[in-house]
């Protein structure tokens, strides 16, 4: 369980150490087991107005693929730095506008056990082509889950970073 303490410090951390021009906002960075992500915000594109949205999607993309590759240098070794310093693997990301996208972030399995209308429920989305395997069906189903019941799931984080928070300054501490 990451507590709240090492959800600040982390984020603490990237937000003393991250450079200002990368910035348009500050950093999101979150934390779980098995690794830290780090989202930076940047400044948007300037494109006329009468732009269309495949036009301003494309130059959005276009500006996080240069800035991926103007940063790389910088940010590994930013990474390599708190990776010694937190011992868990850092990923990046950047959004520009409402584009949003991570780069080389892990991939974690996760075993699971299944009763039968679970399983039905995997192999209809495989079986109809939403998803290739019962694996991608089920990441299907958890992103889905998050996106809509994004505000729910926070709450509940907060709540559980609370009671380790406290559990981590009870008697055994």
């Amino acid at each position: 369980m990451i507590t709240t303490d090492t959800q600040d410090r982390v984020a603490g951390w990237f937000a003393g150490r991250l450079p200002e021009q990368w910035q348009d906002a500050p950093a999101e960075v979150t934390v779980d087991r098995e690794e830290v992500v780090v989202r930076l915000s940047v400044p948007d594109v300037e494109l006329a107005a009468d732009a269309t949205d495949a036009a301003r999607a494309e130059a959005r993309a276009g500006r996080a693929k240069a800035f991926r590759e103007d940063t790389r240098e910088q940010r590994m070794t930013i990474a390599t730095e708190a990776e010694h310093r937190f011992e868990t693997k850092v990923s990046w990301g950047v959004t520009v506008g409402e584009h949003r996208e991570l780069w080389t972030h892990v991939a974690a399995p996760v075993m699971t056990r299944l009763r039968q209308p679970q399983r039905l429920v995997l192999d209809t989305l495989v079986d109809s082509g939403v998803a290739r395997s019962r694996s991608e069906a089920l990441a299907w189903c958890v992103r889905l889950v998050g996106q809509h019941e994004g505000d729910w799931l926070a709450e509940l984080r907060d709540a559980m970073g609370a009671v380790a928070d406290v559990r981590g300054r009870g008697p055994a501490a």
